[in-house]
């Protein structure tokens, strides 16, 4: 609950900026000016990276015993109160081979935030800059020690947070409703003031916000040099790191320079070059979803649609990929409030594993140390979770027909080229009275757009679309792979 509160509220005010979430409640008290946060790279470039707070501050890790004690202003904010909402209602009837599903249901979210007035409180990077000069790290420290020796984790420190002022309550309750072969979720989360310290509960779940309480907060990254001299990373695209770490400092600068290449498409032009390279690189990962049983396919691609129309339950199927990739053991501990959407989870994960028992029994030699369909899964997942939240209800809503029609005009999207209405895989596109209303919004909510001119098509990036258009090319090829 928390977590969608914050993230909700960072997506209304600062949606393309350096605010963070605060995730966990139990994270605020460490989330003090100029705290150590990490930095951790995830498996895929178009993944944001996760931040982790730690228990020290950059006083800790400095050589000498001279604190740096940060300045610190406080300016009032702003009042924050919305509400927020979307109603879901549909049939998606489909078939992958000679397997059949259908998923049905009704429900509707309802969002009423209201945090009150909120602080900003800003530390003095000037005086950071001159209070730091000279200063090195304890590269023997053991947050340091153990930080240089991963190469996909980087320091970061505090220098902006947003608090709460007063007490704040959220509320949420939850009704799953549906028929055998899936469901949908109506959630009712409430945030609201606590006026005399009365809180009103309405709902099954209730969790008390204090004043005081950090809900977002931006940070600089640190490049830190090989005797342990350090610099602030003050510009926003700029990336911190480890000096010593030149391999790692090369590929991030290649990301970002993909990150640019990717996202932004010459006024007047179609073609994104590099959102095609980039599909192209991962045609095997969708071939190994193209190949599983058709059973397989049907339940996995079922139990897809039905996960990404919750943003938590598709946060918590991407974190246990995230897991079982690093060989780890899954945890659901943030669907325990919702068994069912858990279960769904469960489901898909322990798909995967058995579709990676399957293969290791079918091969001699040993078994691979990551499953190709776990990979796959995880390539697709992965990019689900980056879509916009718009986007997600309309690729949620489609059927295996129509995400087939919707690969020929991801296609179409990369490679730069018109398409035919008249054409046989375009089909469901003219058949469906609001399909090609769908996929234009669909395209517009993932920074592209659609352009109908007489019998044909043409599709092509806005200037400003950053990954968006590539997580939902992959998003859509992925599934479209599970209904061929």
């Amino acid at each position: 609950m928390f977590a969608t509160a914050t993230s909700n509220l960072v997506k209304e005010i600062d949606p393309e900026g350096c605010l963070i979430p605060v995730s966990r409640l139990n994270d605020s008290d460490k989330l003090v000016p100029l705290s150590l946060v990490i930095r951790r790279k995830r498996f895929w470039f178009w993944q944001r990276p996760k931040y982790l707070t730690s228990d020290f501050t950059l006083s800790d890790v400095l050589n000498g015993d001279k604190p740096i004690k940060p300045v610190v202003v406080e300016t009032d904010f702003l009042k924050y109160a919305g509400t927020f909402g979307d109603k879901l209602s549909g049939k998606v009837d489909g078939g992958v081979g000679p397997a059949n599903f259908s998923l049905e249901g009704k429900g509707s979210s309802k969002l009423q935030s209201s945090f009150g007035s909120l602080k900003k409180q800003e530390v003095d990077v000037q005086k950071l800059l001159l209070d730091s000069k000279d200063r090195v790290l304890n590269l023997e420290h053991s947050l340091v020690n153990q930080t240089l020796g991963k190469h996909s984790e980087a320091f970061a420190i505090l220098k902006e947070r947003i608090v709460t002022s007063q007490q704040c309550s959220v509320t949420e309750e939850v009704l799953e409703q549906g028929d055998c072969a899936g469901f949908f979720t109506n959630k009712i989360i409430k945030v609201s003031v606590n006026e005399n310290e009365n809180a009103q509960q309405d709902s099954s779940v209730s969790l008390e916000i204090p004043a005081q309480t950090v809900i977002a907060y931006s940070v600089i990254e640190l490049e830190v040099k090989c005797g342990g001299q350090f610099e602030l990373c003050l510009q926003p695209d700029t990336i911190g790191g480890f000096k010593v770490d030149s391999p790692k400092k090369a590929k991030d600068a290649v990301d970002g320079r993909l990150v640019k290449a990717v996202g932004c498409n010459p006024a007047g032009t179609t073609a994104t070059p590099a959102l095609q390279r980039e599909l192209e690189k991962l045609q095997a990962h969708f071939q190994q979803l193209a190949d599983l049983p058709a059973a397989t396919r049907s339940t996995l691609l079922q139990l897809l649609i039905t996960i990404m129309l919750d943003r938590v339950a598709l946060a918590a199927l991407e974190s246990g990929l995230d897991q079982l990739c690093c060989g780890g053991t899954p945890d659901l501990c943030e669907l325990q409030d919702s068994p069912t959407l858990k279960q769904t989870v469960q489901e898909v994960l322990d798909l995967v594993q058995q579709s990676h028992q399957n293969q290791s029994d079918g091969q001699s030699g040993g078994t691979h140390p990551r499953s190709p369909v776990l990979t796959a899964t995880h390539v697709t997942v992965s990019a689900m979770a980056e879509m916009t939240e718009p986007a997600l209800i309309h690729l949620g809503s489609c059927s295996p027909r129509f995400l087939l029609a919707l690969q020929q005009l991801v296609h179409c999207l990369a490679g730069g080229g018109e398409l035919s209405l008249q054409d046989p895989a375009l089909s469901q596109l003219v058949e469906e009275g609001e399909g090609y209303q769908r996929a234009e919004q669909l395209f517009s909510c993932s920074g592209a757009t659609l352009q109908r001119e007489a019998s044909t098509l043409r599709a092509e990036t806005g200037p400003q679309a950053k990954l968006r258009p590539l997580v939902m090319c992959i998003s859509v090829q992925g599934l479209a792979s599970l209904c061929t």
